[in-house]
């Protein structure tokens, strides 16, 4: 399998979210899988999409947003790994989502309504936060998994989704940071 790894945290030596990215890499490379990860700070990605990009065709776009497409198309998994701020993935994951999944390319839409162009997806996401879980789901409605479950991928289709969210960071013991990358690699491990 060949799996796509985004992960969207400025911190890039420290922060849990590499731990999980590091975590995700070791998993598949054990069980003999291709695994490509793409640090959008570390790459520098610009999340601005330039006036009238939209109506490019993919062969006029920049050459870096036509790689992430072609990325994307040759992946057979799709993880992504963010922090949660102001309910939403990083200004620059959101930029790269408005740029690399596009219309005509992970959707497109016929006169009968939306068509989805990434149904053979496999689609993690791994998100984490400092807002305690019932706070986020009771007081907030978890607009995380709306985005990406609804929003994103049920406008582009996916073969299958997950989220796990890891919460209160802030708060967390070594502890249970270690199980939840355990709870990573299990939800990496049976990719198929």
């Amino acid at each position: 399998m060949k799996t796509l790894v985004i992960v969207a945290h400025p911190n890039t030596d420290q922060s849990f979210n590499h731990a999980i990215v590091d975590r995700i890499v070791q998993t598949l490379k054990k069980k003999g899988d291709s695994v490509l990860v793409r640090d959008l700070y570390a790459e520098q990605f610009d999340p601005v999409m330039p006036i009238n990009e939209d109506k490019l065709e993919i062969d006029e776009l920049p050459p870096e947003i036509q790689t992430a497409m072609k990325e994307v198309k040759e992946s057979d998994a799709l993880i992504f790994v963010h922090p949660n701020w102001w309910g939403t993935p990083p200004a620059i994951l959101k930029g790269w989502i408005d740029r690399v999944l596009r219309n005509g390319f992970a959707y497109k839409f016929s006169n009968k309504g939306p068509v989805q162009l990434l149904n053979d997806k496999i689609v993690r996401v791994f998100s984490t936060s400092n807002t305690p879980k019932d706070v986020e789901v009771n007081v907030y409605h978890d607009p995380l998994q709306n985005f990406w479950e609804t929003i994103v991928f049920g406008l582009c289709g996916a073969k299958s989704f997950q989220r796990r969210n890891f919460e209160s960071i802030i708060l967390s013991s070594e502890e249970e940071r270690k199980q939840w990358l355990n709870d990573v690699e299990k939800m990496v491990s049976c990719l198929s």
